[in-house]
């Protein structure tokens, strides 16, 4: 098997265009992460970065963890592509919510030229959260001491603080249009998923700091106490990764496929034949977006929790703050129910069973055993309903593993994200988008491609 890949990533070095948009990708992929390691004009980022390297074993989690790893470390050395590129992903996410249940935006998405304006809308709101979170950040920079509990030095080199916050602003905005810029350029000129590369090349960027932290575990005279992880906790977790990649490419691949049925009909003086084809519908159809979303709202009641009890001397507030902890009883269960709904909440907003009716009754479709319209419509969301289920389950045991590896088993947190949650879902979902990339050049060449059904036959 490892022979036949290596034939493949060989073959696709030998079709010139491939090889040229493969090396074009590279190129402006080191570029992004060149932009994770400037530093800011007017911050000492190598205080703050030596500070996070001698707690990297104890201090993680949360949603300053989850966007530090989404940018590769750039938080952290108080970097150009600090913000990385999740705002403009933010910006996506909400026009496409706003699309959902705004009817003229709704209308636009279905025009003809109406997506490309939809994309500048998204570009637009874009620039204006990169203004907002560039001045949260820089106030955080400014506040450090705060922001990160143990650091005590001032990270602001500049005495004029308005000058800095505006610097800081214009900065910070400028490095994400930038890498926004790389990311639709990989996707023209490259092998595509140019966003999604741009954020996965942030998450592989952190292999290096698992890997030491890995040897640290089962090296003697390392960080951890000798006699703390053995053989046995080793081959367990290579048992876990197996499982768990392996469980992830499985969903992710996952699909009901619906039988529909086309009618013969006339078009004109043509004659259209009718036909059979399938249409899939997604088990994992949220992706990773419930996860991010539990994150981030759980992030803010418990933080807003311990800051009132401390100030108003309640010991009450201080107890469900704790409650509230990353990794207790009350967090893991509030994060899976709230995963299950959110992913209800994605497919209801994105996935419109009446407008795939309407479609199908239009062009002569039908579900075989299904009465076009409104039956059709109740036949597709009871099936999205019960598919969702399995996945937004699946989903729920994806991000609640790493949680319970570094809060419960004591795993440091740069080995536990690389065993469930966001990273492990974006980082296959692009590596299995980009295999199908390359592969769709590949075949086109008569060359075999990476999965067995895309092989030719008559090829050993």
């Amino acid at each position: 098997m490892l022979k036949t890949i290596f034939n493949t990533f060989a073959n696709c070095f030998k079709i010139p265009e491939l090889k040229s948009r493969i090396i074009f990708t590279l190129v402006v992929l080191g570029i992004c992460r060149v932009g994770a390691m400037i530093p800011i004009p007017g911050l000492d980022g190598r205080a703050l970065q030596e500070f996070f390297d001698k707690n990297a074993n104890t201090e993680g989690g949360g949603l300053l963890g989850m966007y530090s790893m989404f940018t590769g470390g750039a938080l952290e050395r108080c970097a150009v592509g600090a913000l990385g590129i999740m705002p403009y992903i933010s910006a996506t996410i909400i026009i496409q919510l706003l699309t959902a249940v705004i009817p003229r935006l709704s209308k636009l998405a279905r025009e003809e030229g109406g997506r490309p304006k939809l994309i500048q809308y998204g570009r637009y709101l874009t620039v204006l959260l990169c203004l907002g979170q560039g001045f949260v950040m820089a106030l955080g920079w400014e506040n450090a001491a705060n922001l990160f509990p143990g650091f005590d030095r001032n990270l602001v080199l500049v005495e004029n603080l308005w000058w800095y916050r505006i610097q800081t602003v214009i900065i910070l905005t400028t490095g994400t249009l930038l890498l926004m810029w790389l990311g639709e350029q990989i996707t023209e000129r490259g092998i595509g998923n140019g966003i999604s590369l741009v954020i996965s090349i942030g998450i592989v960027a952190r292999l290096p700091q698992a890997a030491q932290a890995l040897m640290d575990m089962f090296a003697p005279g390392g960080n951890f106490e000798e006699g703390k992880f053995n053989v046995f906790h080793a081959i367990l977790m290579v048992v876990l990764l197996v499982l768990v990649v392996g469980g992830v490419i499985a969903v992710t691949q996952a699909q009901r496929k619906i039988a529909v049925q086309y009618a013969q009909r006339a078009i004109g003086r043509k004659v259209v034949a009718g036909g059979t084809s399938f249409m899939p519908l997604r088990v994992n159809y949220a992706g990773v977006m419930p996860i991010i979303f539990a994150q981030a709202i759980l992030m803010f009641p418990q933080k807003i929790l311990q800051f009132a009890g401390s100030r108003f001397n309640m010991q009450f507030l201080s107890q469900l703050a704790g409650a509230l902890q990353e990794g207790a009883v009350l967090y893991l269960a509030l994060y899976a129910m709230m995963i299950l709904f959110f992913s209800y909440f994605w497919v209801a907003t994105q996935f419109n069973e009446l407008q795939i009716a309407d479609d199908l009754k239009k062009y002569g479709g039908y579900i075989p055993g299904v009465r076009p319209g409104q039956a059709t419509s109740n036949f597709l969301h009871n099936a999205m309903s019960r598919i969702t289920l399995a996945g937004a389950i699946f989903l729920t045991i994806i991000a609640v593993i790493p949680i319970i590896l570094y809060r419960v088993l004591h795993v440091p947190y740069a080995v536990a994200t690389f065993f469930g949650g966001t990273s492990m879902l974006i980082l296959v979902g692009v590596m299995l988008d980009t295999m199908r990339q390359m592969e769709s050049h590949l075949l086109m060449r008569h060359y075999d491609g990476f999965l067995k059904k895309g092989r030719l036959k008559g090829r050993f």
